[in-house]
């Protein structure tokens, strides 16, 4: 915490504890419910309740909480309170915050609900985690299409409390079937007298509960919606996903392909909270089998042993050879991971793909040989100098198409082509630009004892 959050948790404290709330009132005029949130999140459970049990907007400065925190909180709080609590939340994160509690805390708090908010909290925790059900609100406002615009608007003051969203209301039958949509903005602007039936949109784009989070995000963003509806498989309106909502599924799978390229299982959290164990058991998978990986890097080192140990010189070039194809098949990956995930290309899409990126490894191969190929003459001859230069060309041609591949083949067996990680590109790069280098060097160098002029005294080459 900076130093003015410090001394505001220690005002919010001593008021507290003198049952001086007037105090506490003055130190969070002003601030942002967010910026409440951070402040109370850093109180005793105990002192944090009796302070935002008081507070007019206690539902959402208490939304912005950490899960975790969330879940600490709702432990020492009276249930009854909770209840009253969670009742005032809108219907999203109450059942997201119904979900984190354990068995026993859902026992303790179910009872203390009304009907209506016990029901709802059970359709919508019905839906598997990741999909459109999990991520939907059934907080939305509701027309009917034979509503005058004063009869809508005057229904809207009434829902515009409990409702996520009333810019965008959604016109439905008698079956809640799903009609059309119409805004804020032409209710406002339009005849009182005017029909809703004639303002509204019937070409509606909706979603299945069932769709992964991710379209659902896709999809928002694509048309550029403030809220998606979502319909069962009789089109019947059954919630909305909003656009903050969809966000926070952009950011949440933005974190999690960072995680995996980077060869680290998702974590759950901030890495500020996270425990040394957390971290230890997300790393230390890839990292071991990386390790067995890297074997083969080994085993084609060992396999031209004579060929390096009568050509010294070319040790000084290999970690440049090599890291150089994982450089570059770590770029392509990450570029079609992107484009994976963001829809850009799919997988017919694959040998146009791979054809371009043969030449653009080619430029590249090429650009980066005649940069090495000078340090080969100087170190040591013409000939090396040219093992340098076809090394590097089919090194960096090959670390390329490896990293556009992989993603490929790894979404065509149904797996995130986010697992592509730069550490597990790296390794195969590494692996397979070894035995090239070798390979060309044993073609070209076999019947020569090529060794840097400054070691000329000291090695004996036979």
């Amino acid at each position: 915490m900076s130093r003015t959050e410090t001394d505001l948790v220690l005002v919010l404290s001593q008021a507290i504890e003198k049952n001086d709330f007037d105090n506490a009132f003055i130190a969070l005029k002003g601030l942002r419910p967010i910026d409440v949130a951070d402040a109370l999140e850093q109180l005793e459970p105990t002192l944090c309740w009796r302070l935002l049990e008081l507070l007019p907007n206690r539902a959402e400065i208490f939304s912005y909480f950490e899960p975790e925190e969330q879940v600490c909180f709702a432990r020492e709080f009276p249930r009854a309170s909770l209840a009253e609590l969670v009742s005032e939340m809108p219907a999203d994160e109450r059942t997201d915050l119904f979900k984190r509690l354990d068995p026993s805390q859902r026992a303790t708090l179910l009872p203390a609900l009304a009907e209506e908010d016990r029901a709802d909290i059970h359709k919508l925790s019905a839906y598997v985690e990741g999909t459109a059900g999990a991520l939907m609100t059934s907080d939305y406002a509701a027309l009917k299409q034979d509503m005058t615009v004063l009869q809508a608007m005057t229904y809207l003051r009434e829902e515009a409390p409990d409702a996520e969203t009333i810019y965008q209301a959604y016109v439905v039958d008698d079956q809640k079937c799903l009609l059309g949509v119409v805004s804020l903005r032409d209710l406002i602007i339009s005849d009182l007298d005017k029909s809703v039936k004639d303002l509204m949109t019937s070409d509606v784009v909706s979603a299945s509960a069932f769709d992964d989070q991710e379209d659902i995000a896709k999809k928002i963003a694509r048309y550029d919606l403030l809220a998606l509806p979502i319909v069962d498989k009789q089109g019947a309106l059954i919630g909305i996903v909003t656009y903050d909502d969809a966000m926070d599924v952009v950011s949440e799978e933005a974190t999690d392909d960072i995680h995996k390229s980077a060869g680290v299982s998702t974590i759950i959290g901030s890495i500020k909270g996270a425990s040394i164990g957390l971290l230890y058991r997300k790393r230390v998978f890839w990292l071991v089998l990386l390790v067995f990986g890297n074997l083969f890097s080994g085993a084609g080192i060992a396999h031209f042993e004579d060929i390096i140990a009568a050509n010294i010189v070319l040790v000084f070039f290999l970690p440049l050879l090599v890291d150089s194809g994982g450089n570059a098949g770590s770029q392509s990956a990450t570029l079609m991971v992107r484009a994976l995930a963001t829809g850009e290309v799919v997988m017919r899409d694959w040998l146009y793909l791979i054809g371009r990126e043969a030449l653009v490894a080619l430029a590249l191969g090429c650009t980066m040989a005649a940069a090495v190929s000078i340090l080969g003459y100087i170190r040591g001859d013409s000939t090396v100098a040219l093992v340098l230069a076809l090394s590097m060309v089919s090194i960096v041609m090959i670390g390329c198409m490896i990293g556009m591949s992989l993603p490929f083949i790894l979404s065509k067996f149904n797996l995130d082509p986010a697992s592509a990680s730069a550490p597990l590109i790296t390794s195969v790069c590494d692996a397979t630009g070894v035995v090239i280098y070798l390979f060309i060097t044993s073609l070209l160098l076999a019947d020569l004892s090529i060794v840097p002029v400054e070691l000329g005294n000291r090695v004996n080459c036979n």
